[in-house]
């Protein structure tokens, strides 16, 4: 009886082990705080990443920063505890409470029989050797391998190793789940939810108190529609979980209500305008396919709201200078000239803005050449185009500050841009995430999909994913066949 109590409690205490995750150095330079992030679990650092993270510290790239950040995170830790390194330093303290597990460093020469097919000299064959000495001295806890590196990854598991890739960067696992930012109502909406239905007029606009299952799923500026025989396309001002407030929307596709000439073609085009236009939203991003017209939209609203209302001093338009192809090295001249290469998207949507109307007089003043040069002028006079790089330190005052092709920042690089506005100032956010170039970049780790994930739900915010291509029926067909 007592061997058999004896035997269940050694049992239960091996089950319940910690696991110990080997970290690859891409880990710590993708995340230095990668260290605080495995919970009650053990982290293992082999010496060939200290000495991989030792030849990658200098410069000034993003990967060299994290790199020195994860070198300092690591000697906060090891310092007053270099007694400790053996048996493992406790990271509760160093990581105020996030990881309650323990730091191993490698502290013995490791000769581990790896496969002769596999070259020593390596680095990451020297790691999947300390993983296997690892997986032998412990056969009865979990060891696995951390690697943001696939091929790393395979040849761990050819040779029977636990290999997983760092998952807490990853704001979504799949995107298809990603907040879109409008919803189509139920059939039999109004009978769940007309119950106590309040309704009053304010400035044009006509608001409904509803309750009812759905208010509890509804987020605050989320769009709500319903086609048929009375259409209903209105948005969420107020939600909690027993009773929600909609607004319904200014009608942009309208020729009245035109932005610069530009009136809405489709229902995501119409809730873009409606967010683009308001001036209680301070944060806007628009995610669609190319076509989508999300550049076209947000020029049009701030060319409006700048030249017209005078809400705005001016337009700011910076985007991520990541070339498709090879790169074709430095450029000449000023930042605004350096970036004007990257602007092109700038330059089409203002053509399209600038044209004539059509049932303009041929020959007047207004459609003619010398019109067009001079409005065109006037607008570029209010439009400034700001490199990314420069943009630490500044504060944008009562502008309309535009980030094109987002979906290249890291969530790291967006902070830094997004914190960049001051009082007065708006932040439109464009891009598609199914077109990343930046490497080391996937669509559950975009700044862009980290922002729109962050951000929903805020009153000043709001989002559209734009569903339908306006560009040309060819363009629609490649975006789907292609």
């Amino acid at each position: 009886m007592n061997a058999k109590h004896t035997a269940r409690a050694k049992s239960q205490k091996t089950a319940k082990q910690p696991k110990l995750f080997v970290l690859d150095t891409n880990v710590l330079m993708h995340d230095p705080t990668s260290l605080f992030r495995f919970e009650e679990h053990d982290i293992y650092v082999p010496m060939m990443t200290l000495e991989e993270l030792d030849a990658n510290k200098k410069g000034m790239t993003e990967v060299a920063r994290n790199t020195r950040q994860a070198s300092r995170l690591l000697d906060e830790i090891v310092s007053g505890f270099e007694d400790e390194i053996k048996h493992g330093i406790p990271l509760k303290e160093a990581s105020r409470d996030l990881a309650s597990g323990r730091l191993f460093l490698q502290t013995e020469a490791i000769n581990g029989a790896i496969p002769s097919s596999l070259p020593t000299a390596k680095a990451d064959n020297q790691i999947i050797a300390v993983v296997m000495h690892l997986s032998e001295k412990f056969p009865k806890r979990p060891v696995i391998l951390v690697s943001k590196d696939i091929n790393m990854r395979i040849k761990a598991r050819a040779l029977g190793l636990a290999a997983q890739d760092y998952f807490n960067d990853k704001v979504l696992e799949d995107t298809e789940l990603l907040y879109t930012g409008s919803r189509e109502l139920p059939e039999n909406f109004w009978d769940k939810h007309a119950r106590d239905l309040e309704s009053w007029k304010q400035e044009m606009r006509t608001f409904y108190r509803i309750r009812g299952p759905l208010c509890a799923e509804l987020l605050v500026n989320e769009f709500v529609w319903q086609e048929g025989a009375q259409p209903l396309y209105a948005w969420v001002r107020e939600a909690d979980a027993k009773s929600a407030v909609l607004e319904t929307l200014t009608e942009y596709t309208h020729q009245k209500n035109a932005v610069w000439g530009i009136t809405a073609r489709n229902r995501e085009q119409n809730f873009a305008l409606n967010l683009l236009m308001n001036p209680d939203i301070d944060f806007v991003t628009l995610l669609g396919q190319a076509g989508t017209g999300k550049t076209l939209l947000t020029l049009a609203a701030s060319l409006t709201q700048v030249l017209e209302n005078k809400r705005y001093s001016e337009i700011i338009i910076t985007r991520v200078t990541v070339p498709v192809g090879e790169d074709i090295g430095f450029l000449p001249g000023t930042e605004e000239e350096k970036m004007t290469p990257w602007m092109g998207a700038l330059d089409d949507n203002l053509d399209v803005l600038n044209r004539p109307p059509e049932d303009a007089p041929t020959g007047s003043a207004a459609s003619g050449d010398w019109g067009r040069a001079a409005t065109m002028d006037l607008i570029r006079s209010r439009i400034k185009v700001k490199s990314l790089n420069f943009m630490r330190g500044r504060t944008f005052l009562n502008k309309f500050l535009i980030i094109d092709e987002a979906q290249n920042l890291t969530p790291k690089q967006m902070k830094t841009l997004i914190t960049r506005a001051g009082p007065g100032t708006k932040v439109v956010c464009l891009g598609n995430i199914a077109q990343i170039d930046t490497p080391y970049l996937t669509e559950g780790s975009s700044g862009l999909t980290y922002v729109v994930d962050r951000f929903k739900g805020w009153p000043h915010s709001g989002h559209v994913t734009l569903q339908r291509g306006e560009r040309s029926r060819l363009a629609d067909h490649a975006a789907e066949v292609l």
